[in-house]
């Protein structure tokens, strides 16, 4: 597989997991839902923690993939502005 194709699979994956975290943890936030009026009655918490947290997972895992592959990137311009006085 090329590296861009890559690159771009690994984005995609870290935009949907991005979502799902954010979605899932705004959903489950204690009290959040009771300021905008809408109770817990009828959402499945225990299933969307799971959700939650395995979305964490995937996005931390495409974290690692995704820092890798642009790891020669990170040194060159991390000494670029190092360098700089």
């Amino acid at each position: 597989m090329r590296k861009d194709t890559l690159n771009w699979l690994v984005d995609i994956g870290l935009i949907i997991t991005f979502i799902l975290v954010a979605v899932t943890g705004i959903i489950k936030f204690p009290g959040l839902l009771s300021v905008f009026g809408i109770g817990y009655g009828n959402i499945p918490i225990s299933g969307l923690s799971r959700l939650h947290d395995w979305s964490g997972i995937a996005m931390t895992v495409l974290v690692i993939i995704h820092l890798a592959l642009h790891w020669n990137w990170i040194v060159v311009t991390t000494k670029r502005y190092l360098g700089r006085k």
